[in-house]
C-alpha cells in the first residue's frame, strides 16, 4: 500500500537547472482534475501560484498555459490578465482537434472506440468557435500562440478528419493573420498535418507540440524551419525513433514541455506532473544530444523567447 501511494504522487522535485528554461506547453487547469487522494497523499490541491514556485525552483520559471477549448480558453484569458502572473505566463488558445469533432456535430466513433462525449459548449458551432479563439488572441496582448490545433486520427473517423482539417486550415490562418506562433497537434496524422502545412503555407513560427514524429519528418521540418518541442515521451525506453529525431534536428529549433498534467518522462509513467517536470526531461535531452545541460538551457530558452517573443 505504501508503495501504491509513492507512485500515484507527483515525481520527485530535480535539482535546479544552471539556465532557467520555459515550459512551452501545459495545462495549469487540468492538473487539479487528475489528481485523487493518492496522488495528493494528505496534501492541499496546489493552486497557479503552487505550480509556479514549484516549476520556478526547478530552474522552470516561464510558461505557456494552453487553453483548447471553450470553457479552457476562458479559464486562460482570464488567468493572463492577472498581474501577478505577468513574469511568469504567456498563453496559447485554440480549439484542439478532438473538440472540433464535436463542435462541428460529429458523434462518429474513432479508432480508439470510445463513444463521443459532447458537453454544452459544444453546442457552439464550430465557425463560431474559432471565432471566439480570434477574439481572445487579438484582445488579449499576452496570448502568444494559436494552439493546440491540428489532427488526431486516433481519435477519429472520416468525417472527423474532414472537421479537424476544415478547422486546422482556420486557426493556421488565424495565426498568420495575427502574427502569432502555431502550436500543433498531430497524433497518428503526420502525413495529414504536413499537407495542410505545405499547401497553405505553415505561419513562420509553427511549433509540433510534443513531437511524436520520427527522424524523416524532423529533418523537414529543420528544411522549413519548423521548430519541435519534445515532451517526456522522448525518454521512454522504446522511443528510439523519438531520440534520432531529437539528435536531427538543429539545437536553435529545439523547445521542451511537459504537457502537464500528462506525459510524464521514465521512470515516472502513470504519475501526474506540474511544469516543474521540465527538469527532469531537459536533463534527459542534454544526455541524448551529448551536450552539456547548460548548453541545452541556453538553447531552449534564446529559443522560446524567439518563438512567443518575451515575457
Amino acid at each position: 500500500m505504501g508503495r501504491s501511494k509513492r507512485e500515484r504522487g507527483f515525481p520527485p522535485d530535480p535539482e535546479p537547472l544552471p539556465v532557467p528554461v520555459v515550459d512551452n506547453h501545459t495545462h495549469l487547469d487540468v492538473i487539479a482534475a487528475v489528481l485523487d487522494e493518492r496522488a495528493l497523499q494528505g496534501s492541499p490541491v496546489p493552486t497557479v501560484t503552487d505550480h509556479l514556485a514549484r516549476a520556478a525552483a526547478a530552474g522552470v520559471d516561464r510558461l505557456v498555459q494552453v487553453g483548447c477549448e471553450l470553457p479552457t480558453i476562458a479559464w486562460t484569458d482570464a488567468l493572463l490578465r492577472d498581474p501577478a502572473y505577468g513574469s511568469s505566463l504567456l498563453g496559447a488558445v485554440a480549439i484542439h482537434p478532438n473538440e472540433a469533432v464535436l463542435h462541428a456535430g460529429v458523434r462518429e466513433v474513432g479508432p480508439d472506440g470510445l463513444e463521443p462525449s459532447p458537453q454544452d459548449h459544444h453546442a457552439t458551432s464550430l465557425g463560431d468557435a474559432v471565432t471566439r479563439v480570434a477574439d481572445v488572441a487579438r484582445d488579449n496582448p499576452r496570448v502568444r500562440a494559436i494552439g493546440e490545433t491540428g489532427m488526431d486520427l486516433f481519435r477519429t473517423g472520416p468525417q472527423g478528419e474532414a472537421a479537424q482539417r476544415e478547422s486546422f486550415r482556420a486557426h493556421v490562418a488565424l495565426a498568420k493573420e495575427l502574427g502569432l506562433a502555431l502550436q500543433i497537434h498531430d497524433r497518428d496524422a503526420h502525413a495529414q498535418v504536413v499537407d495542410v502545412l505545405l499547401a497553405d503555407g505553415a505561419p513562420e513560427r509553427t511549433v509540433f507540440h510534443c513531437y511524436s514524429g520520427d527522424e524523416q519528418m524532423a529533418a523537414l521540418a529543420a528544411e522549413h524551419g519548423w521548430y519541435l518541442s519534445f515532451a517526456g515521451p522522448v525518454t521512454y525506453p522504446k522511443n528510439d525513433h523519438l531520440r534520432a529525431a531529437l539528435r536531427t534536428i538543429p539545437l536553435d529549433h529545439l523547445l521542451v514541455e511537459t504537457d502537464a498534467p500528462f506525459l510524464p518522462p521514465h521512470p515516472y509513467r502513470g504519475r501526474p506532473i506540474g511544469p516543474y517536470v521540465v527538469g527532469h526531461t531537459v536533463r534527459a535531452m542534454a544526455e541524448i544530444l551529448d551536450r552539456q545541460l547548460e548548453q541545452v538551457c541556453d538553447a531552449v530558452s534564446a529559443t522560446s523567447v524567439e518563438v512567443y517573443g518575451p515575457w
